[in-house]
């Protein structure tokens, strides 16, 4: 294995027999073989995992794929290997050669970061199945698409906002303003103004391409935040990765709320800001990842568009500290409104 790789290298890599093969129902929750049913389709299988920049400890967007992973190695009994790039993210193309020249397969690219690399490299590889996370650009026949409806979970925290909010003015503090990124923004809106169409939104991207600060910069995302309260907003949401940091620390300063992203990060902020977010919408990557692995596992083509939205239980909402009290009925109501297609949620700010 070449140097550079040798100190990301998170677990070694064993082949192991898959010990179950389970499929996916419609819904995004698993299957397994009935009594007595032939495991004939299990194969062996070794994971291939390329973390985005940060790698695993990132307690959101990495930690929530690789949560996914260990459920895969517990239920299935695969093995895996996992890797990250480096911190300017100048190797994925790099990541991503080492894992296919290695054998692993299925490969987990984490990230719309490795679009332009992936599409470099998955022509080189055409018998092994590549998976990008959160990106549905990369158009190959071994390529799988996975991609969330992240605009339904903020149509639900944009309601939680509205129906929480008493001065009538809340915020959005999104990291690079991408067209992913433009579904947060877009679903916040809209279920705010479902609830208060007079509502004031007041929101601001870090960053524009190329420039990917945005989604490191507390500093910035702090200000930005701080600003957004002066001007009265009394909660301020963030799609900002680690950025989200100085928006929690911009709400505990303000004595105001803020709303989390990707995880439940009232469980995971630390440093004391928990009581500031009032929810979080979450991207439930894991479940993604686990249906991914057991596909490919049960023998399973895993290729095309695969997207998760609340139907399939890709993405929710958080209701853990009880903050939300006497609205969750409303945004509930709402929820079942979207899953049974009574409400579309736009997917770019109108």
């Amino acid at each position: 294995m070449p140097r550079l790789f040798a100190a990301r290298l998170l677990t070694t890599c064993l082949t192991l027999s898959v010990v179950a093969a389970c499929g996916a129902t419609g819904g995004g929750t698993t299957a397994g073989p009935a009594s007595g049913e032939s495991r004939a389709g299990a194969g062996k299988i070794t994971v291939g995992v390329a973390y985005s920049r940060g790698g695993r400890g990132d307690k959101s967007f990495n930690d929530s794929v690789g949560a996914g992973v260990d459920q895969a190695k517990a239920k299935l009994g695969v093995s895996a290997k996992e890797l990250s790039p480096n911190a300017a993210g100048s190797d994925l193309e790099e990541v991503l050669r080492l894992l296919a020249e290695t054998g692993h397969n299925p490969v987990l690219a984490v990230g719309f970061f490795y679009a332009q690399p992936l599409a470099k490299v998955a022509p080189a590889f055409p018998h092994t199945q590549f998976v990008i996370i959160d990106d549905a650009t990369v158009k190959l026949p071994n390529v799988t698409n996975v991609t969330f409806r992240e605009e339904q979970a903020s149509y639900l925290v944009g309601a939680a906002a509205a129906l929480k909010s008493s001065t009538g003015r809340i915020g959005f503090v999104g990291g690079v303003q991408t067209p992913p990124q433009e579904k947060f923004i877009a679903g916040y809106t809209a279920g705010a103004r479902k609830i208060k169409p007079g509502i004031h939104i007041s929101s601001v991207f870090l960053s524009q391409p190329p420039d990917f600060s945005g989604f490191s910069s507390p500093d910035k995302a702090q200000e930005a935040a701080r600003g957004m309260y002066d001007d009265g907003a009394d909660i301020v949401y963030h799609a900002a990765g680690a950025s989200g940091l100085g928006v929690f620390q911009a709400a505990k300063a303000a004595g105001k709320w803020a709303i989390g992203v990707d995880v439940d990060q009232r469980k995971t902020v630390g440093q004391g800001l928990a009581d500031v977010i009032l929810t979080s919408a979450t991207k439930q990557l894991d479940v993604a990842v686990l249906r991914i692995i057991e596909d490919a596992a049960a023998g399973k083509p895993v290729y095309g568009l695969q997207e998760f939205g609340l139907k399939e239980g890709g993405v929710g909402y958080t209701t853990t500290g009880g903050e939300l009290g006497d609205a969750e009925p409303r945004i509930e109501e709402l929820r079942k409104q979207i899953i049974a297609g009574e409400i579309t949620v736009p997917v770019s700010p109108s």
